[in-house]
């Protein structure tokens, strides 16, 4: 009792002598089949064992409480609610207990018993997250809205029925996905995300191999194989710190307009997406108190998405056609590469196909598209043409400035 107490593990050794008559040499003993005695045994000692707590796990619990996550531990180490407790408990018990204990240790519990704690945590209206590295954690994990099976110790079951696997077996990385996890209703979804990688953009890019060199390309000095790199500091900045930062906002922008039209304004939006996504909760209200059901809400974002996803399109339109040129402007140039056209023309017509072809539609949970849906991006598009445009004039006529060595890659 006093190791108990102290939060080690004891195990007890006892032994018997078995008569040769019965039990001879090579016998086969079966745990689940009990042939053997398991009365008049002689206690023999007994050892203790103590799974300390990680450096790290003091500091991940605070963090946790600080982000109001609630820890739910299911172990056989100390007795708060026991296994025995939890099976002559009602629903309507458990589910007062899970709402007036922000923490709670189950104790001994069976795989049915953790997929009991799990589903009242759902009914709760929470978002789940169960963790575990057995067989016998496998329901609880396949049932929770997060499964996150050990990559070390855990088994191929338990990693086979899971969302997550951490590679390192470490509580502290779940709190850092956390971290890094959006506090908003998705803007655009991961099946979405991969029909621009993948999808609409092969073609486009590929347009551009077959473009003409620039008209003055013969008068200006010849590229430095010392300094002047294929993907150099300038690149990156233009296509990740500018264009690449203005196409995203654009695509927000239009996200949260239609959040806004449909009563979700844009700060109350960062507060709400664990409610958002809880299928328990049926009556969210809108920034005007209108109660919205789960369905509606997903309804809604999706229809975000698709949104989200017009913008991207429409603004890589003008992304594609100011890489035609790196310092000559595009009326100087021309549009005489007529692949790129045909790439402007499949984009258009492969991206209405995702919202207007039977089928395809609902698995990719795509809309189609209002008019007014295009507007915002349109202006978008052309905000970004002319600002690359200005930018190739001031490169023009003032070579060597500023401008030039910041952004002329």
């Amino acid at each position: 009792m006093e190791l108990g107490e102290k939060g080690e593990r004891v195990l007890g050794f006892c032994d018997f002598h078995l008569p040769l008559d019965q039990y001879s040499k090579g016998y086969k003993f079966d745990a689940d089949e009990i042939k053997f005695p398991i009365t008049g045994l002689r206690f023999v000692g007994l050892i203790s064992m103590i799974d300390p707590p990680r450096a790290a796990v003091p500091d991940t619990v605070a963090k946790c409480r600080s982000a109001r996550i609630q820890e739910r531990v299911t172990s056989a180490v100390r007795v708060v609610i026991s296994g025995s407790d939890l099976r002559d408990m009602s629903s309507d018990e458990l589910d007062s207990i899970l709402r007036h204990h922000s923490e709670i240790v189950f104790a001994r519990t069976s795989p049915q018993q953790k997929l009991i704690i799990v589903e009242g945590c759902q009914r709760a209206g929470d978002i789940v997250a169960v963790t575990g590295d057995g067989v016998d954690d496998s329901p609880a994990l396949k049932k929770a809205d997060i499964g996150v099976a050990m990559g070390i110790a855990g088994s191929d079951v338990s990693k086979q029925a899971v969302d997550m696997i951490l590679l390192d077996d470490n509580f502290d990385s779940i709190v850092t996905g956390v971290e890094e996890g959006p506090d908003i209703p998705l803007p655009l979804s991961t099946v979405t995300i991969l029909c621009i990688d993948l999808g609409t953009d092969m073609v486009p890019a590929i347009s551009l191999a077959y473009e003409e060199a620039e008209s003055d390309i013969m008068k200006r000095l010849p590229r430095n194989a010392h300094t002047d790199k294929l993907v150099n500091d300038k690149l990156i900045s233009m296509s990740y710190g500018q264009i690449g930062m203005m196409q995203p906002l654009f695509g927000f922008f239009t996200y949260f307009v239609i959040m806004a039209e449909n009563g979700f304004w844009p700060m109350y939006l960062f507060v709400i997406r664990k409610q958002w996504d809880s299928k328990a909760i049926n009556d969210l209200p809108d920034s005007y108190g209108q109660d919205w059901t789960y369905d509606s809400r997903k309804q809604l974002e999706y229809t975000c998405h698709t949104a989200y996803f017009i913008s991207i399109v429409v603004v890589q339109w003008a992304d594609l056609i100011i890489c035609k040129t790196r310092r000559n402007s595009l009326f100087q140039q021309g549009m005489r590469n007529h692949v790129l056209t045909f790439g402007l023309f499949f984009w258009r017509q492969q991206s209405l196909s995702f919202f207007h072809t039977p089928c395809l539609d609902k698995g990719l949970r795509m809309y189609p598209p209002k008019l007014n849906w295009w507007i915002p991006a349109m202006a978008f598009s052309i905000l970004i043409f002319f600002y690359d445009e200005i930018r190739k004039l001031i490169l023009r006529y003032h070579p060597g400035g500023w401008l030039y060595k910041e952004t002329y890659y």
